[in-house]
């Protein structure tokens, strides 16, 4: 019973670890790129 509960909770777990990683990511990506652009120039 209890191997339910533990493949449930991995079964929810790691989409949300990878979910939460590719959102970092793109994190990251947006703060090493807003610096790059010039300032005062509205495209």
């Amino acid at each position: 019973m209890t191997t339910i509960f533990a493949v449930l909770a991995l079964d929810i777990a790691i989409p949300a670890l990878v979910l939460s990683l590719m959102a970092l990511s793109r994190w990251v990506v947006t703060l090493d790129l807003s610096p790059a652009e010039p300032e005062g120039e509205t495209a």
